[in-house]
């Protein structure tokens, strides 16, 4: 077993070395620098190895530690629950979550195709030891954290210390279960698609872990130690379940090879063209305009399912929402004076909304695996004349998609001001409506712009750009970081206003002086 696991490390971190060096090979100016033959070069893959050990043991701590952190201990000042219980509280909620969303077992991974599909590795040996290793860092990650932020907020020391094996028991037993369901219905579970019924008991599960301190019930101490030995139980039948369980070779060669999006190029592409395919409506074959504006209309008619339609439920959903929040404001005058507060100063939050609903990634994926991943191999298709001329028809598009839910939130948000007492500052209800459009198309611009600089697609519809990856990880962190920020309507509003309009001019230049250079399939 040690055996195999020591392979299958060397594997995953030959396969992390060589990502690394051809991402560093992508680099802006710092690629064309660098020769072809950088994959013989000894010192480069000494310095490769010494990034894939810092990656490794970042899995290991800094994502439990931005977790823990920013997911659960930044949530407690909002919780009317005491801080001790409503941590404890969300901490489970979340866990039970992410058990099904993440078992780690079920993730359809190249290192596990290339062990076991291509090197003929034993399925069983392969997936126990790396199964035993994930739970492990899921402890040694953990610990540390529960015990530091735990502690900070009044969380005993008992319960910090069993907080990570309670992680564990759960991803076991969600693990056992879809072992035992694949026995009696022979379906593979792909972790990277969940169903459509799992999606909605995570709602529910977000609701609990958050709703519940909200309104002040939390976890008891005693229930949770019901909740861990429980678990416990569990977890250890679980585990005995999957360290005998035969057909691990079975599972992995439908999970590998048929669900799974990695297998060859044209797999790729086929399974993603598919998924996109359905929601595409061929009936909509007609249109006024002429050159770039009727190519593009065409296009959008044809996928409203993925454009115009998304936007519209989300819009619809961001209106009664609204709605629901004034008339619970009516009913509850406490609530009605604390929403007023929050709204004059919380207007940060809205960066961290609008990136989650702005449709920008979705779109530009679209455009490629229907559109360009074709249209890009010929050469008219990538001169400057036309790049340019489908990026101005985009742009208006994405924007005004995007400007659906935004004119929705930005109004609501405006009336829910005035009607739980209002501003002593009149503009203040002009400059909260603008800044959440200006907001929304900043994103619109953003994610165009990224698509066309940085065109980060190959053909397998594979993210080869490393600049892209870690332009979408810094968007992240910046929009989450907003969460963290109280400050007026006024100062915050103006800024973002004027931030967006000097991002979008400088992007819209950029991209109208390299697009024609950058926008291409990347090998």
């Amino acid at each position: 077993m040690l055996n195999t696991f020591w392979i299958s490390f060397r594997l995953k971190n030959t396969y992390r070395v060589n990502g690394i060096i051809y991402s560093i090979k992508q680099l802006p100016l710092i690629g064309k620098i660098l020769p072809n033959k950088l994959y013989q070069s000894k010192a480069l893959k000494i310095i490769g190895n010494i990034i894939s050990i810092l990656i490794e043991i970042g899995s290991i701590f800094l994502g439990k530690l931005l977790y823990v952190l920013f997911v659960i201990l930044a949530m407690l000042d909002m919780m009317k629950a005491n801080p001790s219980s409503s941590f404890v509280h969300i901490f489970v909620f979340l866990t039970i979550a992410g058990a099904f969303l993440n078992t780690y077992m079920f993730n359809p991974t190249k290192d596990k195709y290339y062990a076991m599909i291509l090197m003929k590795m034993d399925a069983k040996k392969y997936t126990l030891s790396d199964y035993g290793y994930a739970l492990l860092k899921v402890i040694v990650g953990f610990l540390p954290f529960t015990i530091l932020f735990g502690r900070s907020v009044q969380v005993p020391l008992w319960i910090c210390l069993m907080l990570p094996l309670f992680v564990v028991c759960v991803k076991a037993t969600v693990s056992a279960y879809t072992l035992k369901r694949y026995e009696k219905t022979k379906k593979v579970t792909n972790e990277n698609l969940p169903e459509k019924q799992l999606w909605i008991a995570i709602g529910v599960l977000l609701v609990l872990a958050y709703g519940l301190p909200y309104f002040g019930f939390a976890l008891s101490n005693t229930i949770y130690l019901i909740l861990f030995l429980s678990s416990l139980l569990l977890g250890g039948f679980s585990l005995f379940y999957i360290y005998h369980f035969s057909s691990y070779r079975k599972i992995y060669q439908e999970l590998l090879t048929t669900n799974n999006n990695i297998i060859t190029q044209n797999t790729t592409t086929e399974l993603l063209k598919e998924q996109t395919r359905k929601q595409i409506e061929l009936g909509e074959g007609t249109s006024n305009k002429t050159g770039y504006a009727y190519f593009h209309e065409l296009f959008v008619k044809r996928h409203r399912k993925i454009l115009t339609k998304s936007a519209k439920k989300t819009a619809i959903i961001s209106f009664f929402i609204l709605c629901g929040v004034t008339i619970v404001a009516f009913v509850n005058p406490t609530l009605k004076a604390q929403l007023n507060s929050v709204i004059l100063v919380y207007l940060p939050y809205m960066v961290f909304i609008m990136y989650m609903i702005n449709r920008g990634t979705v779109v530009t994926q679209a455009m490629f695996i229907n559109c360009d991943h074709s249209m890009l191999t010929y050469r008219f298709y990538r001169t400057p004349k036309v790049i340019l001329g489908l990026f101005r028809e985009r742009l208006k598009t994405l924007i005004m998609i995007n400007l659906i839910p935004a004119l929705v939130i930005g109004g609501g948000l405006a009336l829910l001001l005035w009607v739980t007492g209002g501003t002593t500052n009149p503009w203040n209800y002009v400059i909260l409506v603008i800044s959440i459009l200006a907001m929304s198309i900043f994103f619109s611009v953003h994610y165009l712009v990224m698509y066309y600089l940085l065109q980060p697609y190959n053909i397998a519809v594979e993210v080869k750009s490393a600049s892209y990856k870690l332009i979408q990880t810094l968007t992240y962190l910046v929009c989450y970081y907003m969460l963290q920020l109280r400050l007026p309507i006024f100062s915050f509003g103006i800024t973002m206003i004027l931030f967006s309009i000097a991002y979008s001019f400088i992007s819209l230049f950029l991209v109208y002086r390299y697009a024609p250079k950058t926008f291409k399939i990347r090998p």
